[in-house]
């Protein structure tokens, strides 16, 4: 088994250079599993934050040969869940197969004191895929 760590030259950087945003763990049938460090985004409101993690999470995926569609877990922090259905709406525009296993709970605060959310993935990548 093989493990890169990865900060993709074509996502967003990451917040700071105290983490990796990408563990790649290469399988021994040539597929992958991508575990995405949790993404917060700028926006207004939670609706444009969510929207602006979901396209971080695309393009780090992307990065690695990997869709939206290959997503298996997310989770999801909330600084307020009277904000779920909101952000449901949003998780629906990008999510739109099959749903992966999710978790999704409030949190006080995030590292960011101006973050809504915060969204951790895991994708599997076939083996037929891999970085770009």
């Amino acid at each position: 088994m093989r493990i890169t760590l990865d900060n993709p030259a074509g996502a967003p950087p990451p917040a700071n250079d105290y983490y990796s945003q990408v563990a790649r763990v290469e399988l021994a049938g040539g597929g992958a599993l991508l575990y995405l460090s949790g993404q917060v985004a700028d926006g207004a409101d939670l609706a444009e934050q969510s929207q602006g993690v979901f396209e971080t999470v695309d393009a780090l995926l992307r990065a690695h040969g990997a869709t939206l569609a290959d997503v298996i877990n997310i989770r999801t922090c909330l600084t307020d869940i009277t904000g779920l259905p909101e952000y449901g709406a949003v998780r629906a525009r990008y999510l739109t197969g099959t749903p992966p296993t999710s978790m999704t709970f409030e949190v006080s605060r995030l590292f960011r004191p101006e973050a809504l959310v915060e969204i951790e993935v895991v994708a599997a990548v076939p083996a037929a895929r891999g970085p770009e």
